[in-house]
């Protein structure tokens, strides 16, 4: 067997401007964490490579870890799996048992890891609006369609007020 066919899996870990930095996710030891990814072993005993990526592009994913296949977990269908918002230690310890079990291809994802699965087409999820009850009103109890029209009819009377032109003086 080649070391090509025998390769372990992989961690691409996002180090840049967002993830990995305690801007956009304080309180969590980055340095530590990347360490212990660093730290991983397969089965076989061989170091997981570790590379480290400026961004990843779904940053408000933050910390994002993709973990590719070994050649023989792609070799039985795995594909990279993308992780988002990796920030608890016990995250970690996920990926380094589902690493050991083999991981993508030839070991189930981990329970515990489920939910942060994403991939590198995520889109950042759109803010929530208002709610409204049955009646079109909002939470409030106002009428959002009379308030949306009154809006409306303020900017008509401010464009109607700008449109009039003052009579020239002889």
């Amino acid at each position: 067997m080649s070391a090509v066919e025998d390769a372990p899996c992989k961690l691409t870990v996002c180090r840049g401007c967002c993830c990995g930095t305690k801007k956009k996710v304080p309180g969590v030891d980055h340095d530590a964490q990347l360490a212990r990814l660093s730290a991983i072993d397969d089965h076989s005993a061989r170091r997981v490579p570790v590379r480290t990526s400026k961004c990843l592009g779904i940053c408000f994913q933050a910390n994002v870890v993709v973990v590719q296949p070994s050649a023989t977990g792609r070799a039985a269908g795995g594909r990279p799996v993308w992780l988002g918002e990796m920030v608890e230690d016990d995250l970690l310890e996920s990926v380094d048992d589902w690493i050991f079990e083999g991981g993508p291809g030839l070991s189930p994802l981990p329970a515990a890891l489920a939910d942060h699965v994403t991939s590198k087409d995520a889109k950042k999820p759109k803010k929530r609006k208002k709610p409204k009850d049955g009646k079109g009103k909002d939470a409030k109890g106002k009428d959002a369609k009379a308030e949306k029209k009154s809006k409306k009819d303020g900017k008509d009377k401010k464009k109607s007020k700008k449109s009039k032109k003052k009579p020239e003086k002889v």
